[in-house]
């Protein structure tokens, strides 16, 4: 047993799970909430835009797994690097890729280095990234997963040295409400809530909670515009959700692209470009030339707020999201989440 697991109470060496390292893992993920609240129970974390990563090391093989089990080794080769040099034997690591604008972590800027693999020294140079990692899943032959959360960020604290691309996520306890503010103002995405006794579950969860200084929403791409004036490739791209296996339309968004961009999406539109229009409100689709695409692409989209009659209001594009299933793009609504004690 490494020597960080045998110093634990005996009562938590109880929870600890004898097992072999798997080769993927199912990702914890937080619930959005518009309950935000200070509380002695939990712990608060910056919540970072990027990329959502699984760090593996078995003895002297590495490698990164996206959230829906793709590899991300090839993409990103300097955090597997660093991950060769990390003094256990076997280890596996929940994080975040990301890369700065100034202070703030930006998915827009980390666009182009998503989908690429073997990047150029150049582009490594150009747009350099970190992986913020915030907890531990399994070290040395046990499963952790049972752990408090508490137990599981001290153990990743001391398990690794945090250097170069590797960062350890700090975190704030109690105060949630101030860290919040503080966040909104540095212009933050948000900051994430983790009840300090939680367990790590492989689902979407109450136990973590999303606070949110920006309204974001992960879309499906269901067709697109033709350009009009200047403009090259496309015009628009048309955007949906699914709800119980229907495509649902909210708008359109022709903001945020790059002509670099506008030329490399246009390509892919077209290899998947279908007669049938995917949405299942087809007739709140009235748009004029428009070309549907079978709903493969996923999109990140920042926008003001749902309208009453559920479209978007003023949104934009923050970038392409290839770590996710558009099946599982669902409209994302806060839900009523107060800690248990503080409930009257």
């Amino acid at each position: 047993m490494n020597k960080l697991l045998e110093k634990l109470s005996p009562e938590l060496q109880k929870k600890l799970k004898r097992k072999k390292m798997p080769t993927f893992e199912q990702v914890m993920l937080a619930t959005l909430t518009k309950d935000y609240f200070s509380d002695k129970e939990w712990i608060f974390e910056r919540k970072l835009d990027g990329v959502r990563c699984l760090l593996f090391k078995n003895k002297t093989k590495a490698f990164l797994k996206s959230r829906n089990d793709n590899s991300l080794s090839d993409t990103y080769p300097e955090l597997v690097e660093a991950t060769k040099k990390l003094k256990v034997d076997q280890i596996i690591l929940d994080g975040e890729i990301i890369t700065f604008k100034g202070n703030v972590s930006s998915f827009e800027k980390l666009q182009p280095r998503i989908g690429v693999k073997n990047p150029s020294k150049e582009l490594i140079k150009k747009v350099k990234i970190y992986l913020y990692v915030f907890d531990i899943l399994y070290l040395d032959g046990y499963d952790l997963t049972k752990l408090p959360l508490i137990t599981r960020k001290n153990l990743l604290k001391q398990a690794i040295a945090f250097k170069g691309p590797l960062r350890y996520v700090i975190y704030k306890n109690e105060k949630g409400l101030g860290f919040f503010k503080q966040a909104c103002k540095k212009g933050w995405e948000g900051i994430i809530a983790k009840e300090r006794n939680s367990s790590y579950v492989h689902r979407r969860s109450p136990h973590w909670l999303k606070f949110k200084c920006i309204v974001e929403q992960e879309l499906v791409v269901g067709g697109y515009t033709e350009p009009q004036g200047s403009r090259i490739g496309f015009g628009s791209l048309l955007l949906g959700y699914y709800d119980k296996n229907k495509l649902i339309y909210v708008g359109k968004v022709g903001t945020g692209f790059s002509d670099e961009f506008l030329k490399k999406f246009s390509a892919k539109l077209k290899k998947i470009e279908t007669k049938k229009n995917p949405f299942s409100n087809a007739k709140d689709v009235q748009e004029k030339q428009v070309h549907f695409v079978r709903p493969k692409l996923v999109v990140e989209i920042g926008f003001e707020e749902w309208t009453k009659d559920n479209k978007l209001r003023q949104p934009r594009l923050l970038g392409i999201r290839t770590d996710k299933d558009p099946k599982k793009v669902v409209k994302e609504t806060p839900k009523n989440i107060i800690p248990t004690h503080q409930k009257k």
